[in-house]
């Protein structure tokens, strides 16, 4: 099979307007994957699967990944004049910035036919709140159906032309999505049938005040 660089480039020559950039994995493991922009990901997977010479056939694993914001510090190296007239010395600028977070759904792909792969794809949304839509890809591979659900209902990324698209772990009047990393569990585990532990003491501060114990009369002193 061909390796990730030659894929990018082929991708890049058929779909000349699409973005494709490889995201290095720096893990033991190495698997390095393709990010797709959202509008050219239909077509591309298309490409992947058809292709004569990858036939990227069977999607073994859709994840979601969630990427809150966080501060990042850029050090910039700079040679400043030596006062005293000796060599230039080399200083370490440091400025700081803010990277948005952003939802990823990452795709895992097979191909049965030539016995190869995997190649990983990643799709980003546009940040965490209001640009959380991405084109479902079960079109092209029917097997990421339940796992977009999965992703949509744990994660918040809404499929775009996905052709079943509900909750598929959570009930469906369930708000949030419980895998995102700032996601806060309730303290009021009333439906769960047992609480115990840290959720019983948690769920304590919900429950019904009890009733005000009924005083007992003082019985008459006897002449």
């Amino acid at each position: 099979m061909e390796n990730l660089e030659q894929i990018r480039d082929r991708l890049l020559a058929r779909f000349p307007a699409a973005q494709v950039a490889i995201v290095v994995n720096p893990g033991s493991a190495a698997e390095h994957s393709l990010l797709l922009d959202p509008a050219s990901a239909p077509e591309i997977a298309r490409f992947l699967r058809d292709d004569p010479m990858l036939q990227l056939d069977y999607c073994s694993n859709v994840t979601g990944v969630d990427w809150p914001e966080k501060e990042i510090t850029d050090i910039v190296k700079k040679s400043v004049p030596d006062p005293a007239g000796g060599p230039d010395k080399v200083v370490e600028e440091k400025t700081k910035r803010l990277q948005p977070g952003y939802l990823e759904a990452v795709y895992h792909l097979y191909s049965m036919a030539r016995k190869h792969g995997s190649v990983i794809l990643r799709l980003r949304t546009g940040n965490r709140s209001d640009l959380v839509t991405l084109p479902s890809l079960t079109p092209v591979w029917r097997s990421a159906d339940f796992q977009e659900r999965e992703i949509f209902d744990l994660y918040g990324i809404v499929f775009a032309g996905h052709p079943d698209l509900r909750r598929l772990l959570m009930w469906d009047e369930f708000k949030d999505h419980p895998m995102r990393k700032d996601y806060v569990a309730p303290d009021d585990f009333e439906w769960e049938p047992t609480p115990h532990g840290d959720v019983h003491e948690r769920a304590k501060a919900h429950y019904p005040a009890p009733p005000p114990a009924a005083s007992t009369p003082t019985p008459e002193a006897k002449p």
